[in-house]
């Protein structure tokens, strides 16, 4: 989280604000996609055996759950 912060924050909020990134985080590589399957497709094309850290820009998590819990 931090890489992003440090190196991608600033200029991709202005430009895809709502895309999710793949960051490969040993290279820095970042890939940008409309959902975390493009991002991620995106990723592996490059590096198939690598692990990624996904963030969705101009948020704070990927993924929102919403719904109802009953209280007991």
């Amino acid at each position: 989280q931090s890489l992003y912060r440090r190196l991608y924050q600033k200029n991709l909020e202005k430009t895809e604000k709502g895309k999710i990134v793949a960051i490969e985080v040993e290279s820095g590589d970042i890939f940008i996609g409309n959902t975390t399957i493009d991002a991620a497709l995106k990723a592996k094309a490059k590096y198939p055996r690598k692990i990624f850290y996904f963030k969705r820009v101009g948020y704070p998590a990927v993924h929102s759950l919403k719904g109802f819990v009953p209280v007991k």
